[in-house]
């Protein structure tokens, strides 16, 4: 049993699984969208926004040298510091979106999904809570 441990196995060595996330981030990174499949996807988010966090402020040394750790591209991560990071420079965090598609992959009908970055201007609404009224108090 796996029970508190955190994050996805894949069936796969852990440096066969962080080349994979690699992998999957600088492709996210350089072209906005993937598909993949739902593990896959919801893995990936978090590692991305991690990135793209470190990357809010622009340009700065320390942290463009530890994305240069991840990313398998040094033009991607010029773009994520120069494009990315700065774009979402007032958002707190929820960069990107997963939609399920509704067809499986034919080979063995796996889940597969979209992973995308959020565009400049979209907003994603926040749930809305009902007016709370306080009661007065009896008076005696």
């Amino acid at each position: 049993m796996r029970h508190k441990k955190a994050g996805r196995k894949f069936k796969r060595s852990p440096e066969h699984r962080r080349m994979l996330l690699r992998n999957l981030a600088t492709a996210l990174l350089e072209h906005g969208k993937i598909t993949t499949t739902v593990p896959k996807a919801k893995e990936l988010q978090p590692y991305v926004e991690k990135l793209i966090t470190s990357a809010k402020e622009g340009f700065k040394l320390d942290p463009f040298r530890r994305s240069l750790a991840v990313l398998n591209n040094k033009e991607v991560a010029y773009k994520l510091f120069h494009e990315i990071g700065p774009r979402f420079a007032s958002r707190p965090g929820g960069y990107t979106r997963i939609y399920k598609l509704a067809k499986v992959r034919q080979g063995d009908a796996a889940e597969m999904a979209v992973i995308q970055l959020l565009g400049e201007n979209e907003t994603i609404k926040t749930p809305s809570r009902p007016a709370v009224v306080a009661a007065e108090a009896p008076t005696a």
